[in-house]
């Protein structure tokens, strides 16, 4: 038997047929077993009794065994009476021996209409073909589901990214690879899960639809409730539900979960995304670079089986200590300029014009410093580093630096220029908080749609006392990027926001 793969007849007709014709001698084809009351529509159960990756993986042991797969047909070589077809299923691909001795004569010539794109089961046994290829010889064929549309031609494939992204279904059954990145993303949430377990924190669930979007400097998505006949926002963030939790006591928590900001779509950002914010009591900044720390090592070991990730050729090395500076030092470090020598707005706004820095009238020095930061430093930080000590104009939730109360206990975590981690040592102070909310309020008036709002309930809640506590929030879309070298984040979002057709 010859296993050499070679473009099937139907495949070339499908070239150059208009879709609608094809699709219409697919009807056809339906109609036709439907007369012989063969709708495989009305299939309801089939038996899939192993993978394709099982066999290949448990040869030795299967070899000669009786199996059931099920998959769709991805390729067909007609060779008359002996036909191979290969079927993908969930975890590859398997090629399959189909002979009309074995199947009988009218369930061949039945088969022999069937197309590629059609999902079938297949009961047969395991065996080696002479070129050595791992097969399974069919001895009962049934189809499943009849695929009315064409797939794209094998040899090329599915490679326009639009059509991707809007058909997720054509991508993942056309590309391999992308399924493994859904499959890989799965297996980071899960190991993130695992690790937090091992650390004694508990995973919780928090409102989507909130009346008052906190804890994050973005403009909301705004909804109406016609029942209450009030507006409502969907989460910006986590934070300030997961906080209320600490004030209750549950002292270690986590939430996984999808927060939505109106803003600009580009190869990182998307309006819908997965976030996951945990906070835990009796602990500071400092515990929260060491729990990252252990985080990201653990999950991408666990999920590449190294510490080492390439991304677009770049190596990250998360198995040595991860760098700490302070934002004043990185803008000292990458921008030449020691921010600790800057003494009024005005010569920060004199350095921000000298070096092309812009600017807002509202922003304040420590503003600017995070303008600095954002133009000289980031695209430096490849390798794991922690970036601490923010100004406080930038940090409306956050302790402040004893001692030097222009900063605060904050930390953004980088790797390859990516912000990956937002952290603080918790403002647990009521009255400060409350300042700070107003400071908030009063950007919101002179225009920033970013500016966070008064949280009246959540004022109420750290009256009533909550512990010293560090939080931090990461980007999981991010993360998958990096440990799926996946060039923008719709790569790793199933279904991405896109703008219509219409």
């Amino acid at each position: 038997m010859a296993d050499e793969k070679v473009m099937p007849q139907q495949e070339e007709q499908e070239q150059v047929q208009d879709i609608n014709e094809l699709r219409q001698i697919r009807l056809d084809k339906l109609t036709k077993l439907q007369e012989a009351d063969k709708d495989p529509f009305e299939i309801t159960l089939a038996e899939q009794t192993i993978t394709s990756a099982e066999i290949v993986d448990r040869f030795e042991e299967l070899e000669n065994t009786d199996v059931s797969i099920c998959g769709r047909i991805m390729t067909w070589r007609d060779m008359g009476k002996a036909n191979f077809i290969d079927i993908r299923d969930r975890s590859g691909r398997m090629q399959v021996y189909v002979r009309i001795n074995d199947i009988g004569e009218e369930q061949f010539a039945e088969f022999k209409t069937w197309d590629i794109g059609d999902i079938v089961e297949i009961k047969g046994f395991v065996f080696r073909t002479r070129r050595g290829e791992i097969s399974v010889h069919a001895k009962e064929i049934r189809l499943l589901t009849k695929s009315l549309l064409p797939l794209p031609e094998k040899y090329h494939g599915l490679k326009d990214t639009d059509t991707r992204y809007r058909q997720r279904y054509l991508d993942l059954i056309m590309n391999p690879e992308a399924k493994d990145t859904f499959y890989k993303r799965s297996r980071i949430i899960t190991e993130i899960r695992k690790f937090l377990d091992s650390e004694n924190f508990i995973e919780v669930e928090t409102p989507i639809l909130v009346s008052n979007a906190g804890g994050a400097a973005a403009r909301p998505f705004v909804t109406h409730h016609n029942a209450l006949n009030e507006d409502f926002k969907l989460r910006i963030s986590l934070e300030l539900y997961l906080k209320r939790l600490i004030v209750g006591g549950m002292e270690r928590v986590y939430e996984i979960g999808r927060v939505f900001r109106n803003e600009g779509l580009d190869t990182r950002h998307n309006p819908e995304f997965t976030l996951m914010e945990l906070y835990q009591a009796y602990t500071d900044y400092n515990g929260m670079m060491d729990l990252t720390e252990r985080l990201f090592r653990h999950v991408t070991q666990a999920v590449l089986g190294t510490t080492t990730i390439v991304y677009n050729g770049v190596e990250m090395d998360l198995g040595k200590p991860f760098e700490r500076i302070t934002m004043v030092d990185a803008v000292k470090k990458y921008a030449g300029i020691d921010w600790n020598e800057v003494e009024t707005l005005e010569d920060a706004r004199a350095l921000a014009d000298k070096h092309h820095v812009e600017y807002e009238k509202r922003h304040g020095k420590g503003d600017i410093l995070a303008l600095f930061f954002e133009e000289f430093a980031e695209e430096h930080l490849i390798q794991p580093t922690f970036v601490m000590d923010h100004p406080i104009e930038i940090s409306p939730l956050t302790k402040k630096k004893p001692g030097n109360p222009d900063y605060v206990e904050r930390f953004e975590f980088f790797m390859n220029g990516w912000e990956m981690a937002n952290a603080y040592s918790e403002l647990n102070d009521p009255i400060d908080q409350r300042e700070r909310f107003k400071a908030q309020e009063a950007m919101l008036a002179q225009g920033d749609e970013e500016a966070n709002t008064t949280d009246e309930d959540f004022l109420r809640a750290l009256e009533y006392g909550m512990p010293p506590t560090g939080g931090i929030g990461y980007g999981i879309d991010r993360l998958t990027m990096l440990l799926t070298d996946s060039p923008a984040i719709r790569d790793v979002l199933l279904f991405p926001t896109m703008k219509p057709l219409d």
